[in-house]
C-alpha cells in the first residue's frame, strides 16, 4: 500500500488523483503555476530509491536531488524520504507536450478531459476551463554528448510494436564500446530498446521520439542516444491519448519562478544539465538573476532564500518572498517586459572553469 504522510499546504483546490502512470492534477483556474503537494515515504527493511521512485513514479536523479545523504542503495529503515510531488508549471502556453530537459519531466496538457458532465450533459465553456488537467511524468533523456534538442514541434507519427532501425553512429558506438554488432532493423519485440510504443516529433528528419524502454532503470536519467524516454505504463497511457499533430515543445530551463496570485515568490531550481563529462561529478549554480536582485532591493528584501534556493537545487518550489499587492504590479510589468523565453529574466549558468 502507498502510504502518504506530511501533507503541507492549504492547496484544497487541487486535485491529485493517482493513476497509475502520470501525476494528474488540475489546471489552477487564477494564474498560479503551483501543484502537487509535499509528500513523505517511509522507508520499509530492503527498500532502495529505485523501487521507491518506482512507485510513487518519480524520477530517481530528482528523489536523489531531495534526499541528499541517503544511501540510495541502502537506505535504513525508518527513514522518511520526501517525495517530488509538487511542481511549478512551465511558463504557458499551456498546451499539447512540455518537456522540460533540466527537470527530466513532461507535461502532458490536453485541451480538456471530459466532453461530458457525470449525468452526460455538455460541458459548459467555464465547466471545460476548470476540468483542463496537467499530467506529469518523469522521463529519460539524451546522455552528454548525445543531447536531447531543444525545439518547438510536433507529434508526427504513432507507432505500436515500432521496429528499431539504428543510425550507423549508434552501430560504431555499440561495437566500439560494448563489442555488440547490432542488425539494420531491431524488430518489435522484447528486445527492443524502444518498447512497445513510439511517438515520433517532427523536428529534423524524424530522428527523436518519445518511447518506451525493455530495461527496467533509466527513467529520470540521462541515459538515451536523444530520444525521450517513458515506462512502459506511462508511454502505453500517452500514445492512447495524445493524436498526430499534438503540439510538443522541449526547453532546458533549471530555474522556474512564479509570482502567484497570494503574493508569494516561489522558485523551483533544479541542477543545470552537464555540457561534459567532467562537469558530470561537479556542482553547477544558476547565477542570481539581476533583475530579481534589483527588485528585492527596490522592495527592500532580503536575496538569501532565492540565492540558497539556487545553490540548493532541491527541484521543489521554495517561497523565497511574499509582495504586496503594489509590489506585485511592479514584477508584472518587469516581467512582461521580458522577452526572455527563460522562467528567470536573464538566465545564466556558472559552470567550473569557464568564464562567464
Amino acid at each position: 500500500m502507498i502510504r502518504l504522510s506530511t501533507r503541507v499546504g492549504l492547496l484544497l483546490w487541487i486535485l491529485y488523483i493517482p493513476t497509475g502512470q502520470a501525476a494528474s492534477y488540475l489546471l489552477p483556474t487564477d494564474g498560479s503555476r503551483l501543484v502537487g503537494s509535499l509528500e513523505t515515504h517511509q522507508v520499509e527493511e530492503g527498500e532502495h530509491l529505485e523501487a521507491i521512485a518506482k512507485q510513487y513514479n518519480v524520477g530517481f536523479l530528482a528523489l536523489l536531488a531531495l534526499n541528499p545523504g541517503v544511501d540510495p542503495y541502502l537506505p535504513e529503515a525508518g527513514t522518511l524520504i520526501r517525495l517530488p510531488q509538487q511542481y511549478l508549471l512551465p511558463k504557458p502556453p499551456h498546451e499539447g507536450i512540455v518537456i522540460n530537459l533540466a527537470e527530466l519531466r513532461l507535461y502532458y496538457f490536453p485541451a480538456q478531459d471530459a466532453a461530458v458532465t457525470e449525468t452526460g450533459e455538455p460541458l459548459s465553456s467555464t465547466e471545460k476551463n476548470t476540468r483542463r488537467r496537467v499530467h506529469i511524468f518523469p522521463i529519460g533523456i539524451g546522455r552528454i554528448g548525445r543531447d536531447t534538442p531543444k525545439m518547438d514541434t510536433f507529434i508526427s507519427q504513432k507507432r505500436k510494436n515500432p521496429t528499431w532501425t539504428p543510425p550507423q553512429s549508434i552501430k560504431d558506438e555499440y561495437r566500439q564500446t560494448r563489442g555488440i554488432s547490432l542488425p539494420d532493423v531491431v524488430p518489435a519485440g522484447p528486445d527492443n530498446p524502444l518498447g512497445k510504443h513510439a511517438l515520433r516529433l517532427g523536428y529534423g528528419h524524424g530522428e527523436y521520439l518519445i518511447h518506451g524502454t525493455n530495461k527496467s532503470f533509466g527513467i529520470g536519467l540521462r541515459v538515451s542516444a536523444g530520444c525521450i524516454r517513458l515506462r512502459p505504463n506511462d508511454i502505453a497511457w500517452l500514445f492512447d491519448a495524445v493524436d498526430v499533430r499534438t503540439p510538443v515543445r522541449i526547453i532546458d530551463t533549471p530555474t522556474k519562478v512564479s509570482l502567484e496570485p497570494d503574493g508569494r515568490v516561489m522558485v523551483e531550481a533544479h541542477r543545470p544539465l552537464s555540457d561534459t563529462p567532467d562537469e558530470a561529478d561537479k556542482r553547477i549554480t544558476r547565477a542570481p538573476d539581476p533583475r530579481i536582485l534589483s527588485l528585492f532591493k527596490h522592495f527592500g528584501l532580503s536575496t538569501q532564500r532565492y540565492r540558497a534556493a539556487l545553490v540548493v537545487q532541491e527541484g521543489l518550489p521554495i517561497e523565497v518572498a511574499s509582495l504586496t499587492s503594489a509590489q506585485q504590479e511592479i514584477w508584472r510589468q518587469i516581467e512582461q517586459q521580458s522577452t526572455s523565453q527563460a522562467d528567470t529574466f536573464v538566465p545564466s549558468v556558472n559552470r567550473p572553469g569557464v568564464k562567464k
